[in-house]
């Protein structure tokens, strides 16, 4: 018989001997949930049962306040291991102050590099973005095998116009007929990229009245996806009821220069 009382089934835990009255004291030395429903389900006493839900509660009530506590203790080492005067809030909130002003010194960088190709009389931001556009000249191709420069440097934008129309003919509200008034609403910047990122935003949530949020949106995505730089400055866009055609013909210069670099765009070889 002592043999049979100690033989638990395949698979189960040790638990108390349900043979004899349970006390307190057992249940609450128990740390295993499973062992305390097991128990549960076997008891058929009212009371046995209402001590056994309490050990139950009383189990969790433990555990969470162990794990409280390791949480507090880790929380207090990363503080420590940081430097100990911030929280992790603070140091996200530093990683962020860190990242935006990584990027208002590249968007410098990039003005003070667009500047040293304005003449030294010019001051405008249109005729420095202009400028820049021509130091693009000789090392952009577009479509159809002609390099840009030299004598073909109206058919190149032509071209490239040509180019911008048929990638954004399938969206709604673009119309691109030139590389000013049709980019006055940022939709067509945003049209171009998705055609080649269709990953980074849904097009149809855009608002054409919205023209900011649309240039922040087409300009940080080419960023970040086709590692085109932000040559045009949306405060300087806002500011002008159409964009200067310099401005516009120099980023999507840039932008398809970019694409020809990852392989999305190919260019024809040019004929010997």
């Amino acid at each position: 018989m002592e043999g049979e009382k100690g033989t638990l089934e395949t698979g189960t835990k040790e638990q108390p001997d349900m043979t004899c009255p349970l006390t307190a004291e057992q249940l609450a030395a128990i740390e295993d949930e499973e062992i305390l429903n097991n128990m549960l389900d076997k008891a058929v006493d009212f009371e046995e049962r209402k001590m056994i839900r309490a050990a139950m509660r009383e189990l969790l009530k433990r555990k969470r306040e162990r794990r409280d506590r390791e949480r507090a203790a880790r929380m207090e080492t990363l503080h420590q291991q940081a430097g100990g005067g911030k929280t992790a809030a603070g140091l996200n909130k530093d990683q962020k102050s860190a990242n935006v002003t990584s990027g208002v010194q590249y968007n410098a960088q990039r003005m003070a590099q667009a500047k040293t190709f304005s003449p030294p009389t010019s001051t405008s931001s249109p005729k420095t973005v202009g400028s820049l556009a021509q130091s693009h000249v000789a090392r952009v191709k577009v479509p159809g095998g002609s390099a840009v420069g030299g004598p073909n440097t109206k058919d190149v934008k032509q071209m490239l116009l040509d180019w911008c129309r048929v990638k954004t003919e399938p969206y709604e509200g673009v119309h691109i007929q030139n590389f000013s008034s049709s980019w006055a609403d940022g939709l067509a910047f945003c049209a171009l990229v998705h055609r080649f990122f269709p990953e980074g935003f849904e097009y149809c949530t855009l608002d054409p009245n919205d023209r900011r949020a649309n240039f922040e949106k087409a300009f940080k995505t080419a960023e970040r996806l086709a590692d085109c730089p932000r040559l045009l400055d949306v405060d300087d866009l806002m500011r002008m009821r159409e964009p200067d055609w310099k401005c516009v013909y120099t980023y999507i210069q840039e932008f398809y220069r970019c694409l020809v670099e990852k392989g999305l765009v190919k260019t024809k070889k040019k004929m010997p």
